[in-house]
């Protein structure tokens, strides 16, 4: 892909963390990238954390990256339910993403919900929750995905993440769920816009062959896959798009960005 770069989005878990710890050398790039002038935008699928929440977890890795540069499907959604004028919410998430939800003016209720919003819950997939779901979008209430990845990195190794019980949820019910995070184009534009760059001025950093590199690609954005996080090697030849590049990790971004033909 011909083109210069002027600015990125950069995944964070599997990208700039893994687990509980940061990946070696990605604050120095993130300084680097500061410094050289180059924008950038954290685009995370994360569903079990708030804004706020990952800005302190990251805090706790000595990650200083401030709440406004984080772009999160809650806060899309959150923002699209509001514009549509839906109070009452199915939430069916863990951790503390609902925050962001109530910070909307937006409330969880179980019956009279006027949409279903599906992230990760992790434990809190149980048959009586998805069972919940299911009745209501039966019934006719819209459906939000707030992510459909397939896996993500754990600190206890690849787990599963919210794509197969939505994808569950779309097979009882026959419905197709409005994907809100990663790939969707409008939540990559969203970040865009926060820079003011186009997506062919831009490149995607992460760990996520297709929810990353491919979806980012498809809107003209360059697409950096790192072989940190979830990274397997076999997946890069079933891609049906190469990436723009493959680099070890974050950590060896400048070293592309001075001689990229020779990533």
């Amino acid at each position: 892909m011909n083109m210069t770069i002027r600015g990125f989005l950069i995944d964070l878990d599997g990208v700039v963390y893994t687990g509980g710890n940061a990946i070696p050398g990605a604050q120095e790039t993130l300084r680097w990238l500061s410094r050289e002038g180059y924008p950038f935008r954290f685009v995370s699928n994360t569903t079990r954390r708030s804004k706020a929440s990952i800005s302190r977890r990251l805090a706790e890795m000595h990650l200083d990256i401030r709440p406004e540069h984080i772009f999160t499907p809650a806060v899309a959604a959150a923002s699209l339910i509001r514009m549509r004028n839906y109070r009452r919410i199915f939430l069916l998430t863990t951790g503390d993403v609902h925050l962001d939800f109530e910070a909307a003016g937006r409330v969880r209720s179980w019956d009279g919900a006027d949409v279903v919003v599906v992230g990760d819950a992790g434990n809190d997939f149980t048959y009586k929750a998805m069972n919940q779901a299911f009745r209501l979008i039966q019934a006719g209430v819209p459906f939000l995905a707030l992510e459909k990845d397939r896996s993500w990195m754990d600190t206890d190794g690849l787990s599963l993440s919210a794509g197969p019980f939505v994808a569950a949820l779309e097979y009882a019910t026959g419905s197709t769920a409005e994907l809100v995070g990663k790939p969707s184009p409008v939540f990559f534009q969203t970040a865009l816009d926060s820079m003011e760059l186009a997506a062919g001025e831009c490149a995607m950093i992460g760990d996520d062959a297709y929810t990353d590199v491919r979806g980012a690609m498809n809107m003209g954005m360059a697409g950096l896959l790192v072989e940190t996080g979830k990274f397997r090697q076999d997946i890069l030849s079933g891609m049906p798009d190469v990436p723009t590049a493959v680099l070890h990790s974050l950590a060896d971004l400048p070293a592309y960005l001075k001689n990229p033909d020779n990533s």
